[in-house]
């Protein structure tokens, strides 16, 4: 697949990071997911985590968004501490959204009534609540789905959905779990456009998981690798791609990203 990004930011002009992980630390009884791992993201950057199954990259937004507190170790979103903040207050205050890999819809409700009902939870000012969900529907070109129920809609119509769904609130911070798993090269086009767009017309900060490696690498500035509870190798895609502990502990030795 073509390169999607025309630009990558390699080295900002003003670091400023809006998420910090600090000496991180998880179990799970006695099974150690993260260990002690630090690494931060700034503001704008489209950043990506990469890893085998069961590595901690799900553990991380989970922990990012509040679902779970760590062992040890310290989470910060523009410079506050949160590992104590409740979910609510995360989103809230520090405006981030998240977009699960399933579900994230409600079924039985028309696309339109999805996004008012979140629209109810989220945007406080009424009268500011269709001019949003106006603007996404424009945007996600839904308008001829307004009136289908969620459930019937295709695959690459209920990511639309639930990114629309996120960006009701106007986020700082948009986390993806798995945005192109189960769909179409056309679909996954369209969504690294998408993702690419808010980050160069919103300035939004986007963290992706993902284990199509290629489409996630074609539309993220920075990327890291995880394995055994540890970061193996985090920089830019085409630097990645070429780093021997990246290679052994992921991509392998005939992984091509061009």
């Amino acid at each position: 697949m073509a390169i999607i990004k025309k630009f990558r930011i390699k080295s900002f002009k003003n670091l400023n990071p809006i998420v910090e992980f600090k000496d991180i630390s998880l179990s799970y009884g006695n099974r150690l997911i993260l260990d002690n791992i630090s690494f931060s993201i700034n503001e704008g950057e489209i950043f990506g985590m990469l890893g085998p199954n069961g590595v901690g990259k799900s553990t991380i937004f989970n922990l990012l968004v509040g679902l779970i507190n760590p062992n040890s170790g310290t989470i910060k979103i523009e410079n506050s501490e949160v590992t104590e903040y409740p979910v609510y207050l995360r989103t809230k205050k520090f405006k981030t959204s998240y977009c699960p890999q399933y579900g994230g819809y409600f079924g039985e409700l028309t696309l339109l009534d999805n996004l008012r009902a979140i629209s109810e939870i989220v945007i406080e000012k009424k009268n500011f609540r269709q001019e949003r969900i106006n603007f996404l529907i424009s945007r996600f070109e839904l308008d001829n789905l307004k009136e289908i129920k969620a459930k019937y809609l295709s695959g690459g119509q209920k990511r639309k959905l639930v990114l629309a769904l996120a960006l009701l609130s106007d986020p700082k911070v948009l986390l993806l779990d798995e945005p192109f798993a189960a769909l179409d090269v056309l679909t996954i086009k369209m969504l690294q456009e998408i993702i690419v767009n808010l980050q160069q017309e919103n300035r939004i900060t986007v963290i992706i998981c993902d284990h199509q490696a290629r489409d996630l690498l074609a539309c993220v500035d920075t990327a890291m690798i995880l394995n055994n509870g540890k970061i193996v190798a985090q920089d830019t895609p085409s630097n990645l791609v070429n780093n021997i502990k990246a290679k052994n502990a992921y991509f392998g030795d005939n992984f091509k990203f061009n």
